[in-house]
């Protein structure tokens, strides 16, 4: 697991350089990055049973992911301010690491967890596709983003969790990567959107 944590942490680091990289890119650029960006998170969890993921796989995919993050966290810079971000990326962070070491350090099980974040996750993509048609209110769209915070930190648990209870061989320790770099990076966007109309009415 510590070669996970490892490997997870230098993939936020890249991500980090991705959004830094970001503001030199076309915004014509950005939709085109983010079918590339799904197209290769497809590839990494359908081919994952035939073929181990290579670190540079991994490290390409975040970068891209942080470029493709650079619009929204510019959007919450411009509307919000810096104080909004970095409070969402520090909440982020401090509900991550108490998830994950009490995941690590619990003596239960939380595998059991997969298929209700599975439907429940399923159903965050569904109103998401919804709301670009039929907006959601600033409400709804707090309802939605608290929903996503317990999802993605269910995820967490559950990932964690799982690591613990079955063991990581070397080759799976890019995917393993993957899976917690996806929480953590789902998880500080429902908690910025979360900021970001709090403070919209304040």
């Amino acid at each position: 697991m510590p070669s996970v944590i490892r490997t997870f942490a230098f993939s936020l680091a890249i991500a980090f350089l991705g959004t830094m990289a970001g503001v030199f890119v076309p915004p014509a650029l950005f939709m085109p990055l983010a079918i590339l960006e799904f197209v290769m998170l497809m590839i990494a969890f359908f081919v994952r049973r035939k073929k181990a993921m290579s670190y540079s796989f991994l490290y390409l995919f975040t970068f891209i992911s942080g470029i493709t993050l650079y619009p929204i966290v510019a959007y919450y810079l411009a509307t919000s301010g810096a104080n909004v971000v970095i409070m969402a990326f520090a909440s982020t962070t401090v509900v991550f690491s108490g998830i994950a070491i009490y995941a690590a350090k619990s003596k239960q099980n939380f595998s059991f967890l997969g298929g209700f974040l599975l439907a429940a996750l399923l159903s965050l993509v569904a109103i998401s596709i919804f709301n670009i048609f039929f907006p959601l209110s600033s409400t709804g769209m707090l309802a939605y983003s608290f929903i996503g915070v317990l999802v993605f930190s269910g995820y967490v648990l559950f990932d964690i969790s799982r690591m613990k209870q079955y063991g990581v061989r070397a080759e799976e320790v890019p995917l393993m990567a993957l899976n917690l770099y996806l929480d953590f990076i789902n998880l500080f966007i429902s908690i910025l959107r979360i900021f970001g109309i709090l403070n919209s009415k304040d």
